[in-house]
């Protein structure tokens, strides 16, 4: 009877071994019992406390929004497996998840696994979590999301920080205290650095600036980012309501206000677009684009004056700024003021002489200041840059019918229109060129063009009906010329007349 006693008692330690030690490896993460973890819409999200919120399951809910493929659970697993990897690493070196844990992340994440940051943001694809992982590559903001992602898991004091432009980590443990550069490998630089560097704003106890975000103040920001990658594909409604957001999560952020402001100014809401703005450069009253985008706004308006003010100081600002002296000069010639736009015009050419653009608007101020020998030597610049730049071709074919050089004016509209199939002036245009040399066949091509582009355009109506009667296509001509008349155009009195006569 002993000896089995002494077998039961070595299997039951055993056993007992064995439990710990897979108990042992199991332990949760330090993100285990957050609410956010189970959150399966962003509404859900935002109604959580900040310290509730589990900020890669909320990222990666957008990016299931944004792509039906994505399945975010499964990345929610990889950043798991990517944290107990680094936390087996500090377990073997005997390193407590502090300050130390950093070196450690940094090595894996960057040196390793080869993380790195994009030389541009411009895609729009490169602010998601699911694209972060797939690709290993990302954005200030990005690659920040990720880093905290990691340090939520391992229970590290971490913060998102925002400065105009620009997102970073911070370590604050309320002892030790330094920056985390996720776009350089993890690098450390001190406050004043991006102070200087990204002109941070001072004085104001509610800037959200240089200060530590709580999770749901780092999804406001990822909220701004992502109403800029809805806008840049073209969802307006979508980049609305992130924006709408970012505002309402952080309202002392100005770049999401600006960032509003240009969708409201988009969309035609242009007093909404203004305020934006105001509020804004009332936050950040150095930010050389938002006083652009204000001038822009005035324009719209055609409160010139008060562009030309705004545009004027976003040049003070930033004197490198080529789109403040497009607009600068777009509002000196709304004036009439060709001089000062030709100076404007001339030294954003300095700054881009490769700019066939800035060559085209030139050609147009001179265009309008009646001086068409030198606007068709500016455009035919910008078309030595870009031989199929639609606006150049355009203007060259307006010059030409002021020097009454028709065959010329024929042809350059015949070149807009072949990059820009729909430019609605150049195929009135065209069809008027047409109709002057009495081929009314070919104008009345151009015209239905027009008409199906803008169906609701009485002149077009009526230039096609000009063009059927002289055909002796009376029908078509009496249904165009009425259509013009109920659209409010401009109706030669005894045409109509004549029509009923000859019908």
């Amino acid at each position: 009877m002993k000896p089995m006693k002494k077998t039961l008692l070595i299997i039951v330690c055993v056993l007992f071994a064995t439990a710990a030690v897979s108990f042992g490896g199991a332990e949760p993460l330090a993100n285990e019992e957050k609410s956010g973890l189970y959150a399966r819409s962003i509404e859900q999200v935002l109604r959580l406390d900040a310290e509730e919120v589990d900020l890669a399951t909320a990222v990666l809910i957008i990016s299931e929004q944004w792509n039906d493929n994505v399945y975010g659970r499964r990345y929610i697993s990889k950043i798991d497996d990517m944290a107990l990897e680094i936390r087996s690493r500090l377990e073997a070196k005997r390193l407590k998840a502090n300050y130390k844990a950093i070196a450690v992340i940094n090595k894996y994440l960057f040196d390793e696994l080869g993380f790195e940051s994009v030389p541009e943001a411009n895609n729009p694809e490169d602010l998601f979590l699911h694209s972060v992982l797939d690709k290993k590559r990302g954005y200030c903001l990005s690659l920040s999301v990720l880093y905290l992602s990691l340090g939520e898991r391992l229970g590290l004091p971490l913060y998102g920080v925002v400065a105009p432009g620009h997102f970073f980590v911070r370590y604050d443990d309320g002892q030790i205290r330094f920056n985390i550069e996720a776009t350089s490998k993890g690098g450390n630089a001190t406050d004043e650095h991006y102070i200087n560097k990204f002109k941070v704003p001072q004085g104001d106890n509610d800037n959200i600036y240089m200060v530590n975000l709580n999770k749901i103040q780092t999804l406001g920001c990822f909220f701004n980012n992502l109403g800029n990658s809805y806008s840049d594909i073209g969802n307006t409604e979508s980049a609305l309501l992130a924006l709408e957001r970012a505002v309402q999560i952080n309202p002392s952020l100005a770049e999401s206000r600006i960032n509003l402001g240009n969708v409201y100014l988009k969309t035609g809401r242009i007093k909404d677009a203004i305020y934006e703005y105001q509020t804004a450069l009332k936050i950040n009253p150095n930010d050389a684009k938002a006083h652009n985008n204000l001038g822009n706004a005035y324009t719209k308006k055609d409160w010139l004056n008060d562009a030309i003010s705004q545009y004027s100081r976003a040049l003070q600002l930033d004197p490198n700024f080529t789109d403040a002296y497009k607009n600068l000069a777009n509002a000196y010639c709304k004036r009439g003021m060709f001089g000062r736009a030709v100076t404007q015009l001339k030294q954003a050419i300095i700054l881009e002489p490769k700019n066939a653009f800035l060559y085209s608007q030139l050609g147009n101020v001179y265009s309008q200041a009646g001086d068409c020998e030198k606007a068709i030597f500016q455009y035919k610049k910008a078309l030595k840059i870009k031989s199929d730049l639609a606006e150049a071709n355009y203007g060259l074919a307006v010059c030409y019918n002021k020097l009454g050089l028709v065959d010329d004016e024929i042809r350059a509209y015949k070149k807009a229109l072949a990059s820009e199939p729909d430019m609605l002036a150049a195929l009135m245009n065209l069809g008027n060129a047409y109709f002057g040399q009495q081929k009314y066949d070919a104008a009345i091509e151009q015209y239905k063009k027009a008409v199906r582009i803008k169906p609701d355009n009485g002149t077009i109506h009526y230039n096609l009906g000009a063009a059927y009667f002289n055909k002796t296509n009376y029908e078509l001509a009496w249904k165009h010329i009425k259509i013009a008349e109920e659209l409010g155009a401009e109706i030669a009195e005894d045409l109509l007349a004549k029509i009923e006569d000859k019908l």
